[in-house]
């Protein structure tokens, strides 16, 4: 049991944060309006929980303008994808 508990990320404890790793790695990206929208949360409350994600550099983000207007694009990184598996892994061991 110890053993499948390390594999357990404090990154990923989070509902907010947990949710927006299980939309970014199944998608390619996704912008802020829409993940504001899917996990049903505040523009402050997503943006500090993506800010902590991108500190341990587990999704990274592209700024462009779209018709003059700011858009922010989400992605996954590979670091990230691993260390999520890694956890949902460990979620569906400690189930069984």
């Amino acid at each position: 049991m110890k053993h499948i508990l390390k594999d357990l990320n404090k990154a990923f404890d989070n509902k907010v944060r947990l949710g927006i790793m299980s939309a970014l790695v199944v998608n390619d990206f996704l912008d802020f309006k829409s993940l504001r929208e899917l996990l049903g949360v505040t523009d402050g409350n997503l943006a500090s929980h993506l800010k902590s994600l991108e500190s341990k550099q587990f999704i990274k983000v592209k700024k462009e303008f779209l018709d003059r207007k700011p858009n922010t694009k989400y992605s996954a990184t590979e670091k990230g994808k691993q260390a999520f598996v890694k956890h949902i892994k460990a979620i569906e061991q400690l189930i069984k």
